[in-house]
């Protein structure tokens, strides 16, 4: 459902990311790992459309990313790292105000409000001010504008960020739960990530691919440890 064809992009003298490729399909829960600076936010930017590459291209769900921009960002539900909300707006109010800029109607919009609420576990703050709320509360937010219109493609960056460890914990399951039937990419530098939910992962680092495999072949080749893996193809640069 994602096909990503050797993107490439610069701000000025720096390659934030240099000719990355990979594909996702259906079924899949792909961690897009790698550290602080490695080119993780910028590839989720490209990919939703935020950013253009200067070079290569990717389509999502049928649509390229340059030719179809509208029908990238119709078919996927994006968390990015720092997920902008209105603070004025109860949790009710904005996820009817998101519904009706996607162009649900008001009938589905009441049902997918329900649904994410409950997703969520938001129905304690639903008629609190976004403002109000912590910052764990404001990331299930967050998500649960991205679920609203029940996406096939969910784009994940940093999703447990800020959540206490019952808030991951109930995240995880969700985002585990949904992986059968939907393409999701999550990007972290959370490696417990990738063993609690993730059913591939490929490291990043420099903006190039340097590894891509099943949790358990990475760890593998770290002598049983993802982290000393990690370690390994980020700080030696050596390419799996």
């Amino acid at each position: 459902m994602i096909k990503v064809d050797r993107i490439t992009k610069r701000f000025g003298s720096i390659v934030a990311v240099d000719g990355v490729e990979f594909e996702v399909q259906r079924g899949e829960v792909l961690g897009f790992l790698g550290p602080n600076g490695a080119g993780k936010s910028t590839t989720m930017k490209i990919l939703t459309c935020f950013l253009e590459p200067d070079s290569g291209t990717a389509t999502v769900a049928g649509h390229d990313i340059l030719r179809d921009p509208v029908g990238v960002r119709r078919q996927i539900g994006y968390v990015p790292e720092n997920a902008p909300l209105y603070g004025d707006m109860t949790v009710a109010s904005f996820l009817k105000f998101v519904g009706s800029v996607r162009g649900m109607s008001s009938g589905s919009i009441r049902g997918a409000i329900d649904r994410v609420v409950e997703q969520c576990a938001l129905s304690g703050v639903v008629q609190q001010t976004i403002e109000t709320l912590s910052k764990g509360y404001k990331r299930r937010v967050g998500l649960a504008q991205a679920l609203l219109h029940d996406p096939d493609v969910l784009i994940l960056d940093e999703p447990t960020d800020g959540l206490d460890p019952n808030q991951k914990h109930h995240v995880r399951e969700m985002i585990r739960g949904m992986g059968a039937e939907k393409c999701i990419v999550i990007s972290t530098h959370i490696l417990e990530e990738v063993d609690a939910v993730c059913s591939r992962a490929i490291i990043i680092g420099r903006g190039r691919l340097l590894a891509d495999g099943k949790p358990d072949e990475l760890k593998a080749r770290g002598g049983g440890r993802l982290d000393v893996y990690f370690r390994k193809v980020t700080t030696d640069g050596e390419a799996a």
